[in-house]
């Protein structure tokens, strides 16, 4: 541990036992980076205030953590919803909801949380103890707070992006006026930001194009992983070609598109109903599951919903096939889903359905993965490969990736810890 110890406070909607994909970069800083001589306050949700939980995860020792309850209308439906599942949600539902709050809740729904956020965080402040604020989106309100409380408390602030800017690239903003404030407020952020993190390169170069002046300031501090400890066996089964998808099913169309795929190979193999089973291993939207119903796959096609991360990485090692894909439109060409890091580590054979001249599917293919088209014809093709070269010579041997170290956490937290030394003597 370096010297002298400072603190850091986080501002972040997401930390457990919330669980999804905005969990592990933020749980991760706080696992890390106090070994760079960073302490962590971390200003996050109330336990029961997202669709998605993991109880697996646990909080570091001396990481200070201030709840704050209720706010978003995410929490406000969850507290009225008087049936359905925890990790399992209708994409219709939310859809409609979410093309309202577009309209009516700027720059997303999560504002009013914000707003609680960062009284809290401001008392917090007050102690002045506090060497450097973050603040870590999605959702983005947390940035407008972070830019406020930076202001009246004079302290270095770093706007984290998890991803780009939600309501101006992620969804279309529900009208000229709409589009012209979330860009107004982007732009509000990143030109006041002391630096701004972002978890890609492609949003690194998008931003220093976008806003030049800054370019010193935006740094690519990607997601990375952990090396996978095994709390559960990766127990193999010789007589079934498993494929595995770990993470959140929500707004994913090539979910639908695998299932489609994986019923022509069906058709091809008649024996493969017996041999192939696929699990998904995350919260969904029910559509999902409707449609492998539809395309009478039950028995073959699980869902397990939410499972430990623990569990999660357990699946990942033992599976013959691992299943990657993202969102799909332009605006989401700048992802690189956190999951991928995590299947290059298992050493697992990869199918990749992604645009190839986008980053992840370049990371994807450096690590090994198959990378296609996403469209059904590429995959019954990558998928009936890959059955068949199972059933011929079983479990393919695992490989590592010799660039992934770089990758760690670990050593991504010292790199972060390095740029928040240099704001703070700044």
């Amino acid at each position: 541990m370096s010297g002298l110890e400072r603190r850091l406070l986080i501002l972040s909607y997401f930390y457990p036992p919330l669980g999804g994909g905005g969990v592990p970069r933020v749980l991760g800083w706080t696992r890390y980076l106090p070994a760079a001589g960073w302490r962590c306050t971390v200003v996050c949700a109330g336990e029961e205030d997202y669709w998605v939980r993991d109880d697996s995860e646990a909080i570091p020792a001396g990481t200070e953590v201030l709840r704050v309850h209720g706010g978003s209308a995410l929490s406000s439906w969850l507290r009225l919803r008087k049936s359905g599942s925890a990790g399992r949600r209708s994409g219709a539902t939310f859809g409609l909801l979410r093309r309202l709050s577009d309209w009516w809740l700027l720059p997303d729904s999560y504002v009013g949380w914000a707003r609680r956020a960062q009284a809290v965080a401001a008392r917090r402040l007050a102690q002045g103890d506090i060497a450097v604020l973050l603040s870590s989106s999605p959702p983005d309100s947390v940035h407008l707070a972070g830019r406020a409380l930076a202001r009246r408390f004079g302290v270095p602030w770093v706007a984290d992006f998890r991803d780009p800017w939600i309501g101006l690239h992620f969804r279309s903003p529900a009208s000229a006026w709409h589009r012209a404030r979330q860009a107004g407020m982007e732009a509000d952020v990143v030109q006041h930001a002391s630096a701004v993190f972002v978890a890609s390169k492609t949003h690194a170069d998008d931003l220093t194009a976008a806003f030049p002046a800054r370019a010193d300031r935006i740094h690519h501090v990607a997601n990375g992983y952990e090396p996978w400890v095994p709390a559960e066996e990766a127990a193999s089964d010789p007589d079934h070609f498993l494929v595995v998808f770990t993470g959140t099913l929500a707004l994913m169309p090539d979910a639908y598109t695998f299932l489609d795929a994986l019923h022509d190979v069906l058709t091809r193999h008649p024996e493969g109903r017996r041999r192939i089973r696929v699990r998904f291993a995350g919260a969904y939207e029910t559509g999902v599951e409707d449609r492998a119903i539809a395309l009478s796959l039950k028995g073959i096609v699980d869902f397990l919903g939410p499972i430990s991360h623990a569990r999660a990485r357990a699946l990942q090692h033992a599976a013959d096939l691992l299943l990657l894909w993202k969102p799909r439109g332009a605006g989401y060409r700048t992802m690189v889903p956190g999951k991928l890091y995590e299947y290059l580590e298992s050493g697992r054979p990869i199918l990749a359905a992604l645009p190839a001249d986008e980053e992840a599917a370049r990371l994807a293919s450096a690590g090994g993965a198959t990378v296609v088209a996403p469209r059904r014809e590429a995959m019954v093709e990558a998928l009936e490969r890959a059955y068949e070269r199972w059933r011929e010579n079983g479990a393919v041997s695992r490989h590592s990736v010799p660039w992934l170290a770089s990758h760690e956490r670990a050593t991504l937290a010292r790199r972060a810890g390095a740029l928040l030394d240099s704001l703070r003597v700044s």
